[in-house]
């Protein structure tokens, strides 16, 4: 099983911007620990704060990815050029944000992603990004039961 896992800008400053919001860890140190609880999964991290290059990394894996796990930051918000990315791939996405963008500015309360992706979760932490991973792999299990 495939999955990868993709964040946009300012991302990787985890564990330094404004920890009240985004916590202690960087979200590499989170990566190995999810990595490390998943070994049998191929498991890969992408990040950039270049809008072009998280459009090029979906075309890249999402003809053959079992599922995308994208934060796409501040582009959440103003990215159509995403949503289309999304739309024209194959591989589910998960949109996850770390904090809980409908408690916090109006702006943020509207995603151009959300309406393409399989599901949302936010305002969970890091641990979003184990949600969704949760989330693939139990389609995966249901999946196989249902051939079967």
């Amino acid at each position: 099983m495939k999955i990868v896992i993709i964040n946009g800008p300012n991302l990787n400053l985890l564990g330094v911007r404004e920890k009240s919001i985004y916590g202690k860890e960087s979200f590499e140190h989170y990566f190995d620990k999810l990595k490390a609880r998943n070994r049998l999964i191929d498991l890969t991290y992408f990040q950039s704060n270049i809008e072009g290059e998280l459009i090029n990394k979906l075309h890249q894996e999402g003809f053959s990815a079992d599922g995308i796990i994208l934060n796409a930051g501040g582009y959440t918000h103003t990215s159509i050029a995403l949503a289309d990315a999304i739309s024209a791939i194959t591989s589910p996405v998960m949109e996850v944000h770390i904090s809980n963008i409908y408690a916090r500015e109006s702006f943020r309360h509207h995603s151009y992603l959300s309406s393409r992706c399989v599901g949302v979760i936010c305002g969970l932490g890091l641990e979003g990004y184990r949600l969704a991973l949760d989330y693939f792999l139990q389609k995966r299990e249901k999946d196989k039961a249902e051939v079967s």
